[in-house]
């Protein structure tokens, strides 16, 4: 059964919340970046086929004296080249999370919340991404609007307070009072578009621009009078894409005039100048140009924090494009690079403990970060028995799925593998130069503020690897299972 202290928590697929609570480790079993003496080497370690993951190991702590030879398998760890600091992971919190949420008993929405935000029993999930308004993850199309209404005097949030809202309010207090959410809208209202809906794309008419930016600066006032702090948002997501759900198109240099006539100094003007714009909100394949068009624009770079991007540039049949990731960080060194949203479509019941799956996202964050990126936000952080709801049949994974008829929870290998980073690796932490002698491991590494260093391994073939860590000169000889993913933890 899954226990919510992960230190002892099983593989199973899927356990009601009365007895996750009931597996709860003592508070000796807990995981903690900080367990150990200084020097000494933690390991974390989740496997495929393993009845317990992220299970806890020691290793002696590195030594100089182990002569490096052209045969072995080698981590070599640098902690005094640095790179970006991290901002967080974490998940988004959509109309269908908060709602499959809403419909589990109480005690395992206590257990979902810890093992989402809690540092110690949980993975510490410190990023959050919502949306303004409706997306294809709600049960039906909405906006915080009458129809028609450009002045904005309807605008009102209440159809949030009921799901979302709450469950943003305790994933915050879960968190320990701090948790950096942005917000993305999907479309503006029907009426502001050219195409008079809110699905299949469309255009925003030039007469509502003014009104859709107002639009985003209310939403940011609802929402932190009800009690949850909005760090930024992005502009739209997925700006290129023709969709079935709710959508709606920007061209790069439409982006670019909507944020420095209209979203810029909007927000500024509306005292909230100091949270975050991020634009593209879309996949790898396109982001160079779209950076181009904005940030070597002055009027339209000065309001913009950074890009957001997504992974799914897959869908046209060839791989994944990081190398457009250190593209652009490359190019714009003073903007930041987030992914902020990421999930396995197609859902199929019977794949909930498919392994591939979570090695997708090790593999994507791993790439993610060493090409530059600051933080990564994976999709809905909850959805339930059939991947939604979804109100389009957009249905898809989540790293926990529940059935909200019984209560169980499932889950699934993406949580393990996403927690290997979100717990380890804490928002201020610098990326520090980190590297494998083959392509069977892969790896990133962190220093954090606390003083330990986290090293993510990860290893997707049929066998068990061998290999040596070196941090500088010194090295540790240790193995990693075939499938897994470990995360090292040296306190220096």
């Amino acid at each position: 059964m899954l226990g919510m202290g992960l230190g002892t928590v099983s593989s199973a697929s899927a356990v009601t919340a009365a007895a996750a609570l009931a597996a709860s480790p003592a508070a000796s079993d807990e995981i903690s970046p900080a367990t150990g003496n200084n020097g000494a080497l933690r390991i974390y370690t989740s496997s495929q086929g393993a009845t317990q993951q992220m299970r806890a190991s020691t290793a002696a702590a590195p030594v100089a004296g182990h002569v490096l030879t052209e045969k072995e398998n080698s981590i070599f760890v640098n902690p005094q080249r640095q790179f970006q600091e991290l901002l967080g992971i974490g998940g988004a919190i959509t109309d269908s999370s908060a709602e499959t949420f809403a419909k589990l008993p109480k005690r395992a929405q206590r257990a979902l919340l810890t093992a989402y935000y809690d540092p110690q029993n949980g993975i510490g999930y410190t990023l959050a991404r919502t949306t303004i308004h409706s997306s294809d993850f709600s049960s039906g199309s909405y906006t915080y609007i009458k129809e028609g209404d450009a002045a904005l005097k309807s605008f009102s949030v209440k159809h949030d307070a009921k799901y979302r809202i709450p469950m943003l309010r305790q994933a915050i207090a879960a968190a320990g009072g701090t948790l950096t959410t942005f917000a993305s809208p999907w479309s503006a209202p029907a009426f502001m578009k050219d195409s008079k809906t809110m699905l299949k794309g469309g255009k925003l008419l030039p007469e509502y621009a003014q009104a859709w930016a107002s639009y985003y600066t209310r939403f940011i006032a609802a929402y932190e009078k009800a009690g949850i702090p909005i760090w930024g948002i992005s502009l739209q997501n997925e700006p290129m894409a023709v969709q079935t759900w709710e959508s709606m198109l920007f061209s790069a240099e439409e982006e670019r005039d909507f944020l420095k006539n209209h979203l810029g100094p909007t927000m500024a003007s509306a005292g909230y100048g100091d949270r975050k714009i991020i634009v593209w909100d879309h996949n790898r394949d396109m982001m160079v140009h779209r950076a181009h068009v904005i940030f070597d624009d002055p009027e339209a770079a000065k309001y913009a924090w950074g890009m957001g991007f997504h992974w799914y540039e897959t869908w046209a049949g060839f791989e994944p494009m990081v190398e457009n990731v250190a593209a652009v960080a490359q190019a714009y060194p003073d903007k930041h690079l987030l992914l902020t949203e990421a999930a396995v479509e197609k859902f199929d019941a019977a794949k909930l403990q498919y392994w591939p799956n979570g090695e997708r996202y090790g593999t994507a964050i791993i790439n993610d970060l060493n090409h530059g990126a600051v933080g990564w936000t994976d999709w809905n952080i909850l959805l339930d028995q059939h991947g939604g709801p979804n109100h389009v049949g957009n249905y898809c994974f989540a790293p926990v799925h529940a059935d909200t008829r019984t209560g169980e929870v499932t889950y699934t290998p993406s949580y393990w593998y996403i927690g290997h980073f979100s717990k380890f690796i804490r928002p201020g932490a610098r990326r520090v130069s980190a590297a494998s002698s083959r392509s069977n491991l892969m790896t990133t590494a962190f220093a954090n503020r606390d003083g330990s260093l986290a090293t993510v391994v990860m290893n997707a073939s049929d066998v068990a690897i061998r290999y040596n860590l070196y941090v500088g000169e010194a090295s540790s000889e240790l193995e990693i299972p075939a499938h897994a993913i470990q995360t090292l933890v040296l306190m220096q």
